[in-house]
């Protein structure tokens, strides 16, 4: 390995070994190494399916309608790459970003994957931007349920759906935020929260182009936003640390403080490792 991108290993490790409150960001590249492939690229699901991508414009309105109807066609025509995003696991970067938020190194990570591998990988300080695959979720207040929680094919034969909110007895959706749907309201304040509170952010396997996620890491390096562009005053910045196959927006406009390009996969495992030894010397 360059040992250029060894070095900035050794500086993001001894950053985030001496943050106060250091969180990360991922996006879909830290999924594309456990066989999820993102939505737009040459390869992505909607590039190669189309008609997928409008049933997704289609179903938070199809929800708000007739919650019975949602249901019955996300039970009974499930969209394919949903069910094979289910299965999916977590690969090392998953791993590895769940370990520093098991020894505190990572005060949250905030993820816009709706996969769930965070997750099954065991990060606990998790808030998932998105929604996630593996819950639902009541849109009136907030409750949220696994999806083993309700025997939904029970449900569907004797004609008893929507699951309903045990807590307020409103319909349940997908905790999956879709096109229209604004995100839960939540998620939302503790990403704002998280991110004007960080000193260190990773960004990881997202070019923090879709907003309001988007907005995070401007935040973060000291910024605001004025009638809806993205201008840098305001509080000191914290050091966002991006780690990416390729420079991205974040780059070249100078919202991170440096990238480590490479795969998540690798490269996180070897800054875990490298925080590990870093605080171990320091017992």
């Amino acid at each position: 390995m360059d040992a250029s991108i060894k070095n900035l290993i050794q500086l993001a490790a001894k950053q985030l070994t001496q943050a106060k409150h250091a969180i990360a960001l991922t996006g879909a590249g830290v999924s594309t190494e456990s066989g999820i492939p993102d939505f737009r690229g040459p390869e992505g699901v909607w590039t190669k399916n189309p008609e997928a991508e409008r049933r997704t414009y289609e179903i938070y309105p199809k929800f708000v309608r007739d919650p019975t109807a949602y249901w019955r066609e996300m039970l009974t025509e499930p969209l394919t790459f949903f069910t094979d995003m289910e299965k999916a696991q977590p690969n090392p970067g998953h791993f590895a970003l769940a370990r520093l938020d098991q020894v505190g190194i990572l005060k949250s990570t905030i993820t816009q994957n709706i996969d769930g591998l965070h997750d099954k990988a065991g990060s606990k300080n998790l808030f998932e931007y998105h929604g996630s695959l593996l819950k639902m979720r009541c849109p009136v207040c907030n409750a949220r349920y696994g999806r083993d929680r309700f025997n939904l094919e029970h449900l569907l034969k004797t004609n008893e759906l929507p699951p309903l909110c045990t807590k307020c007895g409103n319909a349940l959706k997908s905790d999956v935020v879709y096109f229209g749907e604004p995100i839960p309201q939540d998620v939302a304040e503790h990403s704002y929260r998280e991110a004007q509170q960080c000193d260190v952010m990773l960004v990881c396997g997202t070019s923090a182009v879709v907003y309001p996620f988007a907005s995070l890491p401007i935040i973060a390096a000291g910024g605001t936003f004025e009638d809806g562009i993205p201008i840098r005053y305001g509080r000191e910045a914290a050091t966002i640390i991006e780690i990416n196959g390729e420079p991205t927006s974040l780059t070249r406009e100078h919202v991170s403080s440096y990238l480590i390009a490479g795969k998540t996969g690798e490269l996180l495992p070897m800054l875990a490792d490298a925080v590990d030894k870093m605080t171990a010397a320091r017992v």
